[in-house]
């Protein structure tokens, strides 16, 4: 007997260890970018491995295939942005994954298919990752891996901004600053395939005459310096076209102001961005004899707004890669880097004047 029930305890035991090693065989690791703390310091991001859960329900198990760094992802690090994660938390916002694996519950998503996160803070600088099948909305793959992993930040911001805030028709004039960042780049690819004139304001620079060209090169209609502005002003530009019922501001400042004092009558700016950190100046005759109307835009808060309504994301989604796979709309300049190269990344996005940086996992 009492061998008979060793031999029974013995095998309960050998059952139990049979299942665990099962249990420990489907689960997944990953190589991620940890950030511990919040410091101005990015060194203190450091790659670690970490245990990813079964996927059950409406669980999907993605690849991450490529994950931009932004300066908002360097700005979650430091605690300069308005949305935090919890720490610890692992870094970026953007990027494209491939589903490997998906619950018994999930309807909408397929292993195989492209797929980019929904909100902010999801944490991209990683290999691999399991979520809620809501957390995550696909991208057709008949367009590039870059231009896939940069989607749905800068290009749906301009898109936005170009449709929610005026009522514009082909022939239509949009005036913007800081038109070589990734949004001003898409804003002249966007209003050109909508019919709509760019005015396109830059800082003045050693290599100007070349960023003018490139800019008219993606259907910028006019590039002018603030410079220029300040002492010409934009009567001859709008001998051609008409004033702008549009204005974009990413800057702040003087040149947010340069904007705001150059849109016709019942005009719209609206203010996506501070590069300056220098206070907006308003000049008060543009609010009182134009009755300019000044707005705000984040695209983060958009999407909390419009989480439930898919049909509206994937909208939006559609139409901008539309204009990806038609030539109409080129992915941002990337330099590609490849995961274990992360440091080079976060480096080159402290830095002014920089491409966008691509970790390729």
């Amino acid at each position: 007997m009492v061998l008979r029930g060793l031999h029974r305890a013995a095998h309960g035991q050998m059952g139990l260890l049979r299942n665990r090693w099962r249990t420990l065989r489907s689960l997944h690791h990953c190589s991620a970018l940890v950030y511990r703390e919040h410091s101005p310091d990015v060194n203190t991001v450091r790659m670690e491995q970490l245990m990813l859960p079964p996927v059950r329900g409406h669980d999907v198990r993605v690849k991450m295939l490529a994950a931009p760094v932004n300066p908002a992802d360097i700005n979650m690090i430091q605690g300069r942005y308005p949305v935090l994660c919890p720490l610890p938390a692992v870094g970026g916002n953007e990027g494209v994954a491939e589903v490997m694996e998906v619950g018994s519950d999930v309807t909408h998503l397929r292993p195989g298919d492209w797929v980019v996160p929904i909100d902010a803070g999801f944490g991209t600088w990683r290999t691999g990752a399991v979520c809620k099948q809501h957390d995550l909305i696909s991208v057709p793959q008949d367009i590039s891996l870059l231009g896939a992993a940069t989607v749905f930040v800068n290009p749906c911001t301009a898109y936005r901004m170009l449709l929610d805030f005026q009522t514009l028709t082909r022939g239509c004039t949009v005036l913007q600053n800081g038109s070589n960042s990734a949004v001003g780049r898409a804003v002249i690819q966007i209003s050109a395939a909508l019919g709509l004139k760019t005015i396109n304001m830059i800082r003045d620079r050693p290599n100007c005459a070349d960023l003018s060209q490139e800019l008219r090169s993606l259907g910028g209609d006019y590039v002018i310096t603030e410079e220029e502005v300040m002492s010409s002003g934009l009567h001859e530009v709008f001998k051609e076209v008409p004033k702008p019922k549009l204005g974009l501001n990413c800057v702040g400042g003087l040149s947010g102001g340069l904007v705001l004092s150059n849109l016709d009558h019942h005009g719209t700016m609206v203010t996506y961005g501070g590069m300056s950190r220098k206070p907006l100046q308003i000049p008060a005759k543009s609010l009182i004899f134009q009755n300019v109307t000044l707005k705000g835009f984040w695209l983060t808060q958009w999407k909390r707004h419009h989480r439930k309504d898919e049909v509206q994301l994937k909208l939006m989604l559609d139409s901008v890669c539309d204009l990806i796979r038609d030539g109409r709309l080129s992915p941002p300049r990337c330099v590609q880097t490849p995961f274990h190269q992360y440091t080079n990344a976060l480096q080159a996005t402290i830095q002014s004047h920089q491409c966008k940086h691509v970790l390729i996992m």
